[in-house]
């Protein structure tokens, strides 16, 4: 099959013959009947659809017929070279139509999943990137069979890509996507958008009808993901409100542990379908591995901006192994350019709001002006939002990425370089190399996408995620997973660790369960609240705002049994850390902390930066700044307080003595101390410098949904005095 492809590449032109002998070949494929001969077909299919316009016209007739039988039928009408001529085949091109959205065919395999999704049954789907997997998500609530459906996905990102394509349907679903929400009570059906710590964190859920879990391969355990945890329990806690359908999708995966399809009654559909082409080029081997590391690197970089170069404005994803070895790379490009005498002439919106709003120094705004960026977790949320957008809309030509665009965000490109073989600390596998490679290409827009590895493409093994509740293996499934077992369900070699569990009071062990989090850290609070409830009671029992002293006590029980410093970026004591909330808390904006960081580091050198070495230091500050935001402020701090004063309220109450509250600080810190009333614009992806402008035009009695609807209808004298950046964010998010 490969030699097919290979000759197809080398033909300049491809004659009436040629044509005729690759469909002949690729009719005797899809004819042949076995799955590996069928998917030969589908991938010469889609390279010679690559080629389409080369082929000679007196043989679009019978390429229709092959496209048509290998399932193709997106493709179709999308070319006005390929017709469906025939009574018969355009009934049967109709019939893979999409049930509940307008105008839109289904590939075969999508339209088989599809059915099985209506039928109702629960599924578990292994599919390319490419497949089309989440367009089902949406017909699935396009349907209006369901009045409360669950999404969990693993990053905000993600969820806000989703709630901006589905917001088409908020006449017929109240869109929850956080937990101070309530649900409709009315006609409307409840469509929550979850992160799995917030599904942990809504209380009182209504019955749910559908449980859709996107990346569903992150519930394994033995992949280390921190995370993990709570989405096994995310997943437990949906299922007894109602004991909904559920749709479980991911990219790759070979299996799934026995017992969870009989369990649930569920199938695992596993397909390789795929309309997307990939042209794999190694890189690797053009680099000198006889000299020392550093020499190699230097290598690397100039065979990538050789490329870039080469590849021109055509868009590419660069994966790098870390946010800092992103932003340096994007770094040195902008060098090599500047060198070469490139002038950037991109005029974002977003130039202007960092230029303004954090340094007209970091790297990002000169490397925007080039149409390069870097996306990477740390980014503030309407930053990276802002970048995809321009990517996805061919705004920027470049992108240099970790993992987090690769497993939390929606975007492929023509090109995709994997320039580094590690992920963090550890090396990629075959399954994350996978993923990667599948970024590049997109459905109806490549029809075949370039991968340039430089790295060796790891051991092919296919990855069995194991479903720790139904595997329980007693050397992995962890205590915070076990307690959340029906008892039932529990199997004799964990039943002694379960029944240990269970005698923790019942009312304690409810607040460990919902916390979702560590329980033997849990119980070490619990263990020191009481020892310290009448001694540090003022540390204990505040509410409102914290002493800097209850922030250093809460923290410090926080430490080792919520979080550690182990492998962490920015913080590395309790001191600091309590030291940076303190100072965000008091100028309410991240830069405090950008500034402070890059003080640090000037103050710590020896000699004056040049200029180079000024924008590195400027990058290294705001990147460690921006993953304190989103690491700590955002997720850790707020979780440990969260915990802290769940168990603070059950031992006051048992001890007689009014309980503390944390709630207003964990929201304030949560918000970016914008008012609680708009933070719904917060978790809209809108500048927290936005609404601070904008906040007294909005009336203070309107609900979530209100007041979204309201700066619609009022958006000419909101706007009025808003930069276009601030315009378009609040144009593209409500």
């Amino acid at each position: 099959m490969e030699n097919i492809i290979d000759e197809l590449e080398s033909l300049k032109t491809i004659t009436y013959e040629d044509s005729f002998r690759f469909a002949t070949k690729c009719a005797q494929l899809l004819g042949a009947g076995d799955e590996e001969s069928i998917q030969d077909a589908q991938k010469n299919i889609v390279f010679i659809l690559d080629r389409l316009d080369d082929l000679p016209d007196e043989t679009y007739e019978i390429w229709s017929d092959i496209i048509e039988s290998a399932g193709f039928y997106p493709y179709i009408n999308r070319e006005e070279n390929l017709s469906l001529t025939s009574l018969a085949d355009q009934i049967r091109y109709y019939s893979f139509s999409s049930s509940y959205l307008e105008n839109l065919i289904l590939h075969k395999d999508q339209k088989r999943l599809s059915e099985l999704l209506k039928s109702g049954k629960n599924v578990v789907a292994s599919a390319p990137t490419s497949f089309g997997k989440s367009l089902l998500i949406e017909e699935l609530v396009a349907s209006n069979q369901y009045k409360n459906i669950v999404v969990i996905q693993p990053t905000l990102a993600l969820l806000d890509e989703t709630r901006i394509k589905l917001k088409k349907y908020s006449s017929d679903y109240k869109i929850v996507v956080r937990t101070a929400q309530t649900p409709s009570e009315d006609n409307k059906g409840n469509l929550f958008l979850l992160t799995a710590e917030r599904v942990m964190e809504y209380d009182n859920l209504p019955q749910i009808d559908l449980l859709i879990i996107d990346e569903f391969y992150k519930l394994s355990l033995k992949r280390i993901d921190d995370r993990a945890d709570t989405l096994n329990n995310a997943f437990l806690k949906v299922m007894r409100y109602g004991k909904p359908q559920f749709y479980l999708l991911g990219p790759n995966i070979g299996g799934i542990t026995k017992g969870f399809e009989e369990k649930y009654d569920a199938i695992f559909f596993k397909t390789s379908f795929s309309l997307v082409g990939c042209r794999v080029s190694d890189i690797s081997s053009k680099i000198d591995t006889t000299v020392s590391s550093r020499k190699q690197d230097e290598q690397k970089q100039q065979l990538l901006f050789e490329l870039l170069d080469s590849l021109e404005t055509t868009q590419t994803i660069v994966y790098c192994k870390s946010p800092s070895r992103a932003r340096k790379i994007a770094r040195n490009y902008l060098l090599y350019l500047k060198d070469k005498n490139v002038v950037g002439t991109n005029n974002l919106p977003l130039i202007e709001w960092i230029t303004k709003n954090v340094s007209d120094k970091w790297s990002l705004v000169d490397t925007l002006k080039y149409g390069i960026a870097v996306h990477d977790g740390s980014l503030q949320k309407h930053i990276g939002n802002s970048v995809i957008q321009y990517f996805n809309t061919g705004k920027l030509r470049c992108i240099f990425c970790t993992s987090t665009i690769i497993e939390g965000v929606n975007t492929s490109a023509k090109n995709v370089v994997i320039f580094d073989e590690r992920k963090g600390n550890k090396s990629i596998d075959y399954f994350d190399y996978s993923n990667i490679k599948g970024r590049a290409g997109r459905m109806m827009e490549h029809y075949v996408g370039n991968v340039f590895s430089f790295v060796p493409e790891p051991k092919k093994n296919e990855l069995i995620v194991d479903i720790p509740f139904i595997e329980q293996d007693k050397n992995i499934l962890t205590d915070e997973i076990l307690v959340n077992i029906d008892e039932e369900d529990v199997q004799p070699q964990v039943k002694d660790r379960f029944e240990q569990l269970n005698q923790i009071p019942p009312d304690l062990l409810s607040i460990l369960k919902q916390n979702g989090t560590n329980i033997n850290g849990q119980m070490s609070i619990y263990y020191a609240l009481e020892r310290d409830i009448l001694t540090k009671q003022k540390l204990i029992t505040w509410t409102q705002m914290p002493s800097y002293n209850a922030m250093v006590y809460i923290l410090s029980l926080a430490d080792e049994n919520i979080f550690d410093f182990k492998n962490e970026h920015g913080v590395i004591s309790i001191k600091q850390l309590t030291f940076l909330l303190n100072t965000y808390r008091e100028k309410k904006t991240i830069m405090s902390i950008v500034k402070s960081k890059y003080n640090y580091k000037l103050k710590n050198r020896k000699t004056k930066p040049s200029d180079e070495e000024n924008m590195a230091l400027i990058d290294a500050a705001i990147e460690e700044a921006f993953h304190v935001y989103k690491h700590w402020f955002q997720y850790k701090v707020p979780k440990a307080f969260r915990v802290v004063d769940s168990i603070q309220r059950y031992v006051c109450e048992k001890h007689g003595i009014k309980a503390g509250s944390y709630s207003f600080y964990v929201q304030q810190l949560e918000n970016d101390f914008v008012p609680e009333r708009l933070s719904i614009l917060i978790e809209y992806g809108i500048p927290n410098t936005t609404i601070l402008k904008i906040q007294q035009m909005i009336p203070s009695d309107l609900s979530d949904e209100e007041i979204v609807a309201y700066i619609k209808e009022h958006k000419d004298t909101i706007c009025k005095d808003l930069t276009d950046y601030e315009i378009e964010r609040i144009s593209s998010e409500l």
